[in-house]
């Protein structure tokens, strides 16, 4: 595929450790658990803790297909390339869209949060006022775009930064948690199975929730051209960080179900950390846990406009998109149209929000339409990984396992949560997450005949750009080989 690149992105910014903290970052575990627990609570009840674990698996499966796909494209696109270069273009463009449209809504769903969560370390009567959060939100995004604007390392920086104190306080309050004594009920095995939930449709709306949790480790791949070793480091990193957020998620999902009762659940759905908090140590507990959701938020603002940001600079550079979306500032080597656009749009979303009422209806909805979006990227991405490696999944069972049948049963997964809750979830949701894919199809067609070369492509094949032999089973022994005479532009 012929690719115009022009001036790029600032290469060798980021190293391994850094691409972890992004990828569990990207996930938000103190944000997640905070805002999207009253709404699995209210899907799936003590079920709960399943759905988080029975998503993991297939979740896990996607992570493999976006470490094998990495290593034989990097791409700031990531999916948007892998899948336009072995599906379809179309499909590829589907996806990359799936992105943008999912984190666009994000900036709205994302900084009310933080926006409520700054609040009520003074007053906790202001966290829900939806007006005054949405303007301090709004202000919290605007300092994040500049830091992302600023560059990878100083994106990197302040990252470290929020991160390890969101993560310090979330691992100090596990400890607690498990120690509490004044339960509202008993821990049961049984949550960890099926018996709770409510048929299949309600497995598949609790899992389509719990897909919202895990989203955002694959911001390692939006970064690959700004990574060092990236062939091996982004799919890595992505792995380490679904792990980490998976224990963090369980632990404290399993807490707010032993120690809140139901009723506290419902009545603090964008605060229920907070409340946990409270109950687990009075007074400093509920201050500290809202200081942790308060940088989570900020911090995974910041990855996803990364992931939009970078997103749309391949979109532009590919010429799917407006070209300018695809120019690099010289100073700071980042895609500074995307990132102005992005901010325009979301702050003009900011306005509009204020007439669809609470932050945790805003939520509900967001949530569940941003899940049908992430089912529809992560799917193909999963379907991708199969296509690129089909000539090499029968040369060993680490490569039919890892290459294909697990990264196949994860895109399956996704497909079949999307079909499922389409029954379940509310006009609303639907309409945001199906209305916003089918807007893509606007600028998919225009460009198309215009004939941009994206639609053109040189497709991905494993056998051919993979040189060095390797042992897939052995994920960090496969990633240190060699990967002589690989291409450096795609």
């Amino acid at each position: 595929m012929s690719i115009n690149r022009g001036r790029g992105l600032q290469a060798n910014a980021l190293g391994t450790f850094d691409t972890v903290v992004m990828a569990v970052a990207g996930s938000a575990p103190a944000y997640s658990i905070a805002a999207t627990t009253a709404v699995l609570v209210g899907a799936v009840g003590l079920a709960s803790p399943a759905a988080l674990l029975y998503c993991a698996i297939p979740m896990l499966g996607i992570a493999l297909a976006f470490s094998y796909l990495s290593r034989i494209d990097v791409n700031a696109g990531a999916s948007y390339s892998w899948v336009g270069r072995t599906l379809h273009p179309f499909l590829g463009f589907i996806s990359g869209w799936a992105l943008v449209i999912s984190a666009t809504i994000f900036m709205v769903a994302g900084s009310l949060p933080a926006g409520s969560m700054t609040l009520a370390l003074f007053d906790s009567g202001l966290a829900d006022n939806t007006a005054l959060s949405t303007v301090v939100g709004a202000a919290w995004f605007v300092i994040m775009l500049l830091v992302v604007l600023g560059g990878a390392r100083l994106t990197v920086r302040a990252q470290l930064v929020m991160s390890g104190v969101e993560l310090a306080v979330l691992a100090l309050f596990a400890v607690l948690a498990f120690f509490h004594t004044g339960n509202a009920r008993a821990f049961d095995w049984s949550w960890l199975g099926f018996s709770h939930f409510d048929g299949v449709a309600g497995f598949a709306s609790g899992a389509l929730v719990a897909a919202f949790y895990y989203w955002g480790w694959d911001v390692t791949s939006n970064l690959s051209e700004e990574t060092r070793n990236s062939r091996r480091t982004t799919g890595l990193a992505g792995l380490i960080g679904v792990g980490i957020v998976f224990l963090l998620f369980e632990v404290f999902t399993v807490a707010v179900n032993v120690i809140l009762s139901s009723k506290q659940i419902e009545d603090n759905d964008a605060n229920v950390l907070g409340v946990l908090g409270e109950e687990v140590w009075p007074g400093w507990g509920g201050k500290l846990l809202i200081v942790a959701v308060m940088l989570s938020t900020i911090a995974t603002l910041e990855t996803t406009l990364i992931q939009v940001t970078r997103s749309l600079f391949a979109m532009g550079r590919d010429r799917t998109m407006p070209s300018a979306l695809g120019k690099v500032h010289r100073t700071w080597n980042t895609p500074w149209v995307a990132i102005a656009v992005v901010g325009g749009v979301a702050l003009a979303m900011f306005i509009a929000s204020n007439a669809l009422g609470s932050v945790g209806e805003i939520l509900g909805d967001a949530i569940s339409a941003i899940g049908l979006q992430i089912a529809v990227y992560y799917g193909l991405a999963g379907l991708a990984v199969v296509v690129a490696y089909r000539k090499m999944l029968l040369k060993s069972v680490g490569n039919f396992v890892l290459g294909g049948l697990w990264p196949l049963f994860g895109a399956l997964f996704m497909f079949w949560i999307f079909v499922e809750s389409l029954g379940e979830l509310d006009p609303a949701a639907i309409a945001i997450g199906i209305g916003g894919l089918a807007v893509g199809l606007v600028p998919m067609l225009w460009y198309w005949r215009q004939g941009s070369d994206y639609y053109r492509p040189a497709r991905l094949d494993a056998s051919r750009t993979v040189e060095a032999e390797y042992v897939p089973e052995d994920l960090a022994v496969a990633s240190n080989h060699a990967y002589e005479g690989l291409p450096t532009d795609f």
